[in-house]
């Protein structure tokens, strides 16, 4: 069976995106906000994003390449939290200054920064192998579908296993419990939203790229940056009204 060879700009776009949106959104997650009468983190806002960012790339060309993205947005992260690490430990200036108030965010963010860490490595790869399982038993239908239940379950985990390791013991139980379903309510809500982009966006890359990569012979085990594919797991060109 021949190779897959997939060389895409789009691709690498996409994964760019996905992973400075994980930054960004790490960035301020140290933040609680609060909207009408819900609180969350103000990193909730953007977070979801990566969840679509994910699903496109995994319904499109595929979960190895969903995996190396998500490898990518944890590497960033990586760096990002030993930079810091490294910043609120260098000497700073004898003259008066503010580096005190950078250093209790940066302290304080550092664990959050670690809870999102765990979070994400455990939520992330749970919404593509849902999202490419669920494509394989489907035969590819129900796009919307797919994308929803993928988040509701990946998010899901994220808000609880995020909530509980940042701010367990930093505010009440029933502030907390209350901060965990709003951030997962807030997801969710995110997805729906932006479906109807997100599907019409998938549906268009496909004919750009002439792919619709089904995962018929992946192993969804995390540790791996294997990207292989065959020609055979490109199911674009058999699918109904397709031609080049």
């Amino acid at each position: 069976m021949k190779n897959l060879n997939i060389q895409s700009n789009n691709l690498w776009l996409l994964t760019l995106s996905y992973s400075t949106i994980i930054v960004i959104a790490n960035w301020f997650d140290a933040r609680l906000i609060k909207i009408v009468n819900l609180v969350t983190d103000a990193g909730t806002l953007i977070f979801p994003l990566t969840f679509l960012l994910s699903d496109l790339i995994t319904e499109v060309y595929g979960y190895k390449y969903a995996r190396r993205a998500i490898w990518c947005g944890f590497l960033f992260n990586g760096l990002f939290i030993v930079y810091g690490q490294i910043v609120i430990h260098l000497p700073g200036p004898d003259y008066p200054n503010n580096n005190a108030l950078f250093d209790a965010v940066m302290t304080m963010n550092t664990r959050v920064l670690l809870a999102s860490a765990i979070s994400y490595i455990c939520a992330e790869p749970l919404n593509s192998i849902i999202m490419a399982k669920l494509k394989l038993r489907w035969q590819g239908r129900a796009m919307g579908a797919r994308f929803i239940a993928s988040t509701v379950a990946a998010s899901g985990l994220d808000s609880w296993i995020f909530g509980i390791i940042a701010f367990y013991g930093m505010i009440q139980i029933e502030h907390l419990l209350s901060l965990i379903l709003t951030m997962w309510l807030i997801k969710v809500m995110v997805e729906i939203t932006g479906l109807p982009i997100s599907v019409s966006l998938a549906a268009a890359l496909k004919r750009v790229e002439k792919l619709d990569v089904y995962d018929l012979h992946t192993k969804f085990g995390i540790f791996s940056l294997d990207t292989h594919y065959t020609s055979g797991e490109n199911r674009y060109l058999k699918a109904p009204g397709k031609t080049d």
